[in-house]
């Protein structure tokens, strides 16, 4: 795809861990159409993030009954991506006025979001917690990829909030994402699933 309008000759922003990458309405990959991946990690050697609004069809209480009840709503576990898709990664938001200091299974991604061991103690963690999100596999870029993909258009870098991994409205995340970046980027909610029925 190539460089959208709405970024033509704008600086790019940097990916840090917590930023999330908004797909562009052209990203014609299914696997990332529409999407919205929330970054956990950008080093020289790669990049890797999950997205975060595609529910997938199992439920937490099937594949890690240990987990469920600290799932947030639906309930389901997501789609991280197309990387290792038997692989479960956990996402967490802690409590306002928490840290993850002194607590085995947390790993700081951008506080107050947590990677979460899942062999851990789901109780130890439960009175610290405000939700969680447990995603089937993950988003991977190697080195210099992403940088390539953001340089040619394919995809937003834009800031993350705590609600964005928890939100229930994750059907609508990549419009109110684009939304609330303002002109430019808001424009570009709206555009439709088929640019030729417009």
């Amino acid at each position: 795809m190539r460089e959208h309008r709405a970024t033509r000759g704008a600086a790019l922003p940097p990916v840090t861990p917590g930023s999330l990458l908004v797909a562009a309405p052209g990203l014609g990959d299914p696997n990332f159409a529409r999407t919205v991946v929330y970054m956990i990690e950008h080093r020289p050697h790669g990049s890797l993030g999950v997205v975060l609004n595609r529910p997938g069809p199992a439920a937490v209480r099937e594949v890690l009954p240990r987990w469920a009840g600290l799932t947030s709503d639906p309930g389901s576990m997501f789609v991280g991506g197309p990387v290792e898709a038997q692989t479960a990664l956990c996402l967490a938001t802690l409590r306002t006025g928490e840290t993850g200091r002194g607590l085995a299974g947390l790993m700081p991604v951008r506080p107050p979001v947590q990677l979460v061991d899942l062999d851990s103690d789901p109780a130890s963690l439960a009175p610290r917690l405000r939700g969680l999100r447990i995603f089937a596999g993950y988003s991977g870029w190697d080195a210099g990829q992403l940088g390539g993909e953001i340089a040619r258009g394919d995809w937003f870098v834009v800031p993350g909030l705590p609600d964005d991994l928890l939100t229930v409205a994750h059907d609508r995340l990549w419009e109110r994402v684009l939304r609330r970046q303002g002109i430019p980027l808001a424009l570009l909610a709206t555009f439709p699933l088929d640019p030729a029925h417009n």
